[in-house]
């Protein structure tokens, strides 16, 4: 096994394009990065995009990857591949194993109940062949044990970093307000519920822009057809995905951030939010509650009424838009940097190279 001084080299296997932006492709990522800055050597192994509905390709030509690293080379795998394989696989890598698991398979939204059993089935058989699971957030790591049945000694939890210190100043606040919305254009990210509830908020001045990429072409095909029959065309703009510099222009100068999720395993943007002192608006569900520290206003998910009314509560009360933005302000002031998600990461990596 190869290194440089007490750190041994270690993989990182992640599906897909590394660049992509989604939540859980970005956290693999800035973490390799940051366990590089450290002077922890990681080998970045790019398996096939099909995970976790791969064809018989991409299965061959992942574990072929796994199996050709350096003999017990330990290796973090992305919960989208490790979740996802036969477990006969997952039980003969024969080596350190540590997984990466962002929130669990079976509980994305739009699965059809026996797909949802299966997926939750084998990812629970497959945990069980793991050294550690690192997660991250409190609510993924209490699902885990409670319906996954994985010790709570095996997981860690590893929250997302942040680049507070690279934070641009705030721009003047854009007029009319800027309801901002980032999230990949998936059923889950709900927003079509947002798109509705903007619709009965009509009567007040403001304009919305939702940002990202369009995982799922049919349902971004309906969240245009759900904004021209609510004649929202000239308010609402589907920016689709944007570039580090223009995202951050609009969280610079929006009024309030809007995500009317169906289920989070952490919820990033809401934490970009904060560094930017957007008073929030969102669902209490998975890990959202956990992620928000009370720097915005949570209603049940799939009510576009209730999201209409606490949306129009942050437009209208000037007194609550502020001490929701200076909770914001102190939220965001306390998030961790990557670097500290990274020694997290070296101490399970440590942990699971000794036992």
């Amino acid at each position: 096994m190869t290194g440089t001084g007490i750190y041994p080299e270690i993989a990182f296997a992640v599906p897909g394009d590394i660049m992509m932006r989604s939540g859980g492709t970005y956290y693999d990522r800035r973490v390799i990065e940051a366990l590089r800055a450290l002077g922890h050597p990681v080998r970045h192994v790019a398996l096939p995009a099909g995970w976790p509905a791969p064809d018989a390709a991409c299965k061959g030509a992942t574990l072929a990857q796994l199996h050709d690293l350096p003999d017990m080379m330990p290796v973090i795998i992305d919960g989208l591949t490790f979740g996802a394989m036969a477990t006969r696989d997952a039980a003969r890598l024969n080596r350190p194993v540590i997984v990466m698991l962002h929130h669990p398979l079976g509980l994305e939204t739009g699965l059809t109940a026996d797909r949802a059993a299966e997926l939750i089935a084998r990812e629970a058989a497959n945990l069980r062949h793991a050294n550690h699971v690192i997660v991250p957030s409190s609510h993924v790591a209490t699902l885990l044990q409670d319906r996954f049945k994985v010790s709570r000694t095996r997981i860690t939890v590893a929250p997302p970093g942040f680049d507070r210190t690279e934070q641009a100043p705030p721009l003047p606040r854009m007029v009319p307000p800027l309801i901002l919305s980032v999230g990949l254009i998936c059923t889950r990210k709900g927003h079509d519920v947002l798109l509705r509830a903007l619709g009965q908020i009509a009567d007040m001045d403001w304009q919305s822009v939702i940002v990202g990429m369009a995982q799922d072409p049919a349902y971004l095909q309906q969240l245009e057809g759900i904004r021209r029959d609510l004649k929202l065309q000239d308010r609402v703009l589907l920016a689709g995905e944007l570039s580090s510099a223009a995202l951050s222009q609009y969280y610079r100068s929006a009024h309030i951030f809007a995500l009317a999720t169906r289920y989070e395993g952490y919820g990033m943007v809401l934490g970009e939010a904060q560094l930017h002192g957007l008073p929030s608006v969102s669902c209490a569900t998975g890990a959202v509650t956990e992620t928000m520290r009370g720097a915005g206003l949570l209603v049940a998910p799939d009510s576009h009424d209730d999201f209409a009314q606490a949306l129009r509560k942050l437009l209208s009360d000037s007194a609550l838009y502020d001490a929701l933005s200076r909770k914001s302000q102190l939220a965001g002031a306390s998030l961790p940097g990557w670097q500290d998600t990274a020694h997290i990461f070296r101490q399970v990596i440590a942990r699971c190279v000794t036992h």
